[in-house]
């Protein structure tokens, strides 16, 4: 596929899923934050986007693993680790924290820069920043015989 295809794409699924966010009104920071209160004003909508998005993924997910290969790749690119470890429940409770605190995770975060607001820079400099602290203490560790990623 050539790298034109590949961009039209993706700026297409961007779209789709910055579209259904939206819709879904995923976009804002307060759905998220009601939804995590469930002693307050709790708001049960993100269970159901994520519910419709894990149902969509449990149906498509079999046929399109049927397939040689991807529509728009040379080979499917799957996990290779398998076990959970402390690295994923560290990284799955920092984020946590993150989402709750913020509002916001990735995919949400990115579509609300459309609003240009302070808040939203300010949480996308912290994700940017959080992201390249990251990537830059997991090169510098000493590995302790794990593989490095």
């Amino acid at each position: 596929m050539t790298h034109g295809k590949r961009i039209i794409a993706a700026l297409l699924a961007g779209t789709l899923f910055g579209f259904g966010l939206s819709v879904a009104q995923m976009i804002d920071p307060a759905k998220v934050i009601n939804f995590l209160d469930i002693t307050g004003q709790w708001d049960p909508s993100l269970a159901f986007v994520m519910a419709g998005g894990l149902l969509i993924n449990m149906i498509a997910t079999p046929l399109i693993l049927k397939r040689n290969k991807p529509l728009l790749a040379e080979y499917f690119q799957l996990p290779t680790r398998q076990q959970v470890d402390k690295r994923i429940v560290m990284g799955g409770a920092i984020f946590g924290i993150g989402w709750g605190l913020a509002g916001y995770c990735p995919g949400p975060m990115l579509t609300s820069l459309s609003f240009a607001d302070s808040d939203i820079l300010t949480v996308v400099a912290a994700f940017v920043v959080g992201t390249f602290a990251t990537r830059w203490h997991l090169a510098h560790r000493p590995t302790h015989g794990q593989d490095r990623q």
